[in-house]
């Protein structure tokens, strides 16, 4: 299956705007589940949807499902343990901080990410890619930043939301690792197939510790099965698209274009959860809004 070479925008557009939404319910529901609770529903309830996703893709093609090497299974265990352990860093970070503020800490990924693309995975970007990058980034970072803000009360968030950024950039390429091993699959195949697996990883894990710590928080998930099952369809959802991308270009094209998803929960945070949007804020959108501009323009 050859693909549009500008496919990976629409998909990368539309798995900021699903996992926007998926955030924002996780974030909802981690005052009454948890923080493991909260992590564990885009997992155990997504699992079955990627399952979904992987029969309607067997059905629509005809193609047979793909039969890994060795090298699949590492590249998937680590993009999906860096995952969880991301996940649940976000969570304590959103719930410390405003939604915004946590976000953009965030979403310093894209920069880690092109550091281990290349490192990892031989990921060159050009000049011109690098540059939307930095200009996507600061713009993200003039969001976070709040002068004067230097108490051990924001330090804290501020260093956990940015050790999630890392560990998400790590999830992105152990991810694509494990999507490009499988080369003798379409993309689209080696993307679901990839994201079955991995959500099957993550939700037996996760499900193992809760079993063993946190057996009240287990029952309480799936008493909250209704908003759950929601945030677990939307993240499944969003994770697909984010795999076709990866299975199409470079994670840090990807993940710097995916900074759209702060503008979507500038969005949220001012009309839903009612926070206020400062100059600082505006100017980081304008900011962020150049350098994925920028990124589409070279590669569209």
């Amino acid at each position: 299956m050859i693909a549009a070479p500008w496919l990976w925008i629409v998909f990368t557009v539309l798995a900021a705007l699903g996992q926007t939404v998926r955030n924002a319910m996780q974030r909802e529901l981690t005052q009454r589940l948890g923080t493991a609770g909260a992590t564990q529903i885009r997992f155990i309830f997504g699992f079955p949807f990627a399952i979904l996703f992987l029969l309607g893709v067997l059905l629509v093609t005809g193609t047979a499902l793909p039969r890994p090497s060795l090298v699949f299974w590492p590249w998937l265990v680590a993009g999906a343990l860096a995952q969880v352990i991301a996940t649940a860093l976000m969570l304590v970070a959103m719930g410390e901080r405003s939604f915004i503020v946590a976000y953009c800490y965030i979403k310093t990924e894209p920069v880690q990410v092109a550091i281990f693309g290349l490192i990892f995975l031989g990921d060159a970007l050009s000049a011109t890619t690098i540059a939307a990058i930095v200009i996507a980034t600061a713009g993200v970072i003039v969001m976070a930043v709040r002068p004067g803000a230097a108490s051990q009360a924001s330090l804290r968030p501020t260093v956990v939301g940015l050790i999630s950024g890392g560990m998400f950039a790590l999830s992105a390429i152990g991810y694509r690792g494990a999507i490009l091993s499988l080369a003798d699959s379409s993309f689209l195949m080696a993307a679901t197939y990839t994201l079955a697996w991995g959500l099957f990883a993550q939700s037996a894990v996760l499900t193992m510790y809760l079993v063993w710590r946190k057996p009240a928080a287990l029952r309480a998930i799936f008493d909250a099965w209704r908003p759950s099952a929601l945030a677990g369809f939307m993240g499944a959802t969003a994770s697909e698209f984010w795999f076709l991308a990866f299975a199409l270009t470079s994670a840090a094209n990807v993940r710097t274009l995916g900074l759209i998803e702060v503008l979507f929960a500038q969005l949220i945070s001012s009309y839903v959860f009612r926070h206020a949007t400062t100059l600082r804020e505006k100017l980081g959108v304008v900011l962020v809004l150049a350098g994925v501009t920028m990124l589409v323009l070279t590669h569209a």
